[in-house]
């Protein structure tokens, strides 16, 4: 399929998976609007590829906020035809010990922006009769790791629900033109870890064989945007050769 000319929005774009999905979506022809909290980085990413970039910055974890970003890029660029919901946190708050705020972030970025973000782009693509909604999602969506990982784990497996509810909810309509992906991966080179560790250097790289970098992951996002009409690539688990599980 050709996306060229189309609009695509992607979350959490100022760095790390979301600006390498920016990237690689303006090299397909598309017009992207980058959104995130990082306005400085966002206007970087603007300046680096040019007018095809929209920098938008916004706190996803304020719902009126995103709303009011959607209809933003409806006026300007008549709605959004592909989403990339990449944006998500991590928190280190295990459930015997962690704080209550600290969940309701990770709830609040991981599961209900993705919702809010989801509904408002899906109205756009139904009117417009195609689209494409892609879930940065992760392996934690899949199995539950160890070290106090378990509200994060609880967010992904509530994304996988959402993927497959969001597919049900298309086909119910007959809106067989509007597809919806997730792409699951494991350990990628980003600052992920440093930031669920508060910024310690140490954890830059929690593990000692070769992980996958932002744009393996963009890669499995191009791949599944660019797949034929009639074939839905619904979820892609993308781990190192190397990670155990």
């Amino acid at each position: 399929m050709s996306w060229s000319g189309r609009v695509a929005l992607v979350t959490g774009a100022s760095r790390g998976i979301g600006a390498a999905v920016v990237r690689k979506l303006v090299g397909l022809g598309l017009r992207v609007v980058a959104c995130g909290r990082d306005e400085a980085r966002l206007r970087a990413l603007g300046d680096e590829l040019g007018e095809a970039v929209w920098p938008l910055a916004f706190d996803l974890r304020d719902v009126s906020a995103i709303e009011a970003a959607f209809a933003q890029v409806r006026e300007r660029w008549g709605g959004v035809d592909v989403l990339v919901n990449n944006a998500g946190l991590g928190k280190d708050a295990p459930l015997l010990s962690g704080e209550a705020e600290a969940w309701r972030t990770i709830l609040d970025v991981n599961v209900l922006a993705l919702c809010v973000c989801t509904r408002e782009a899906t109205s756009d693509m139904l009117k417009q009769g195609r689209g494409h909604v892609i879930h940065v999602s992760s392996m934690s969506g899949h199995r539950v790791a160890g070290g106090g990982g378990g509200v994060y784990a609880a967010s992904k497996f509530a994304v996988r629900a959402l993927t497959e509810g969001l597919r049900r909810e298309l086909r119910a309509q007959g809106a067989d033109a509007v597809r919806v992906s997730a792409i699951s991966p494991g350990f990628v080179e980003t600052d992920f870890h440093q930031t669920l560790k508060g910024g310690d250097p140490a954890f830059a790289k929690p593990v000692d064989f070769p992980m996958l970098s932002a744009d393996d992951v963009a890669d499995a996002v191009v791949y599944a945007l660019q797949a034929p009409a009639h074939v839905q690539i619904h979820d892609v688990l993308l781990r190192p050769t190397q990670q155990e599980s």
